[in-house]
């Protein structure tokens, strides 16, 4: 069967926003921004467009055409980043960038980024949003899923129970969640503990009371902390799969691309982990 050619999309930058010290906020607009369909999903997300550092070529670009005439080291690559809010009434979409230096590419483009520049994306993609059948939402990930938790947060209903904890290096990375009764934030910090990304977090959330009732949870960011939480909640906790939404947006001294490209490998090793551990419980 032959594949689906992905067309992609061009966005514009309407102003940016210093939403923390250690973030900023890229609102996009246009055409394509404004034809997208109301979002269903709270981890709503898109992948950005970039040329590779050096390439001969800028947006707008063919990737397809790109990769029938360039070396693979020059072609395209995606950086795929949660929305954080559509608003179709003005025709402008949101997304939150961590930025620490110059390195990389999609943090330094928004960093420098300039109204009417532009980009292109591929998406929305997305997948998941809080049920109102749970009794108490857990909620844990570091910088890069802090984005699709503030979305989920804000699209739970009055009244709703949920358990917060998000991984920053310190205070300079806490962005505004919203603030109401039932709704529990913890902010872990992993420069005190000088620990890798994820480890302090896994350790919080581990040391945290179990709450009582149908719990569901959403727990993204470092794959090596998905490693031990997926193990903590599977295994030890027994909660059910479908009561899960768990995936490790990025990896330690990966690329995007080079972690997507072996990240397969690495849930199906953690899920054999799973089975022989549940095996040996029972």
């Amino acid at each position: 069967m032959a594949k689906t050619r992905r067309v992609p999309k061009s966005a514009t930058v309407v102003r940016t926003e210093q939403v923390a010290p250690d973030y900023v906020r890229v609102i996009l607009g246009g055409e394509d921004i404004a034809a997208m369909a109301p979002l269903e999903f709270t981890d709503h997300y898109v992948k950005l467009l970039f040329a590779p550092a050096g390439a001969d070529y800028r947006w707008p670009f063919d990737p397809d055409a790109i990769q029938g005439t360039h070396p693979r080291e020059a072609w395209p690559v995606t950086r795929t980043y949660t929305i954080r809010w559509l608003d179709r009434e003005a025709g402008e979409l949101a997304l939150d960038f961590v930025v620490h230096g110059d390195s990389g590419l999609a943090a330094p483009w928004a960093a420098t980024a300039q109204p009417g520049d532009t980009i292109g994306f591929f998406g929305p993609g997305g997948a998941w949003a809080p049920s109102p059948s749970a009794d108490v939402h857990l909620f844990a990930g570091d910088e890069s899923a802090a984005p699709a938790i503030a979305a989920s947060l804000e699209a739970m209903p009055p009244g709703a129970r949920a358990m917060v904890l998000v991984e920053t290096a310190d205070a300079a990375g806490h962005i505004p969640l919203p603030e109401r009764a039932g709704i529990e934030v913890t902010w872990v910090h992993r420069d005190e503990e000088g620990l890798g990304y994820g480890h302090s977090l896994a350790r919080v959330v581990r040391a945290t009371p179990w709450p009582h009732g149908r719990v569901e949870a959403f727990v993204h960011g470092n794959a090596d902390m998905i490693k031990d939480l997926r193990r903590y909640l599977f295994v030890e906790r027994g909660l059910p799969r479908n009561q899960v939404s768990i995936s490790g947006y990025w990896r330690t001294d990966h690329t995007e691309d080079r972690w997507q490209s072996s990240k397969g490998e690495f849930v199906a090793q953690m899920e054999a982990e799973e089975k022989a551990l549940t095996r040996r419980r029972r």
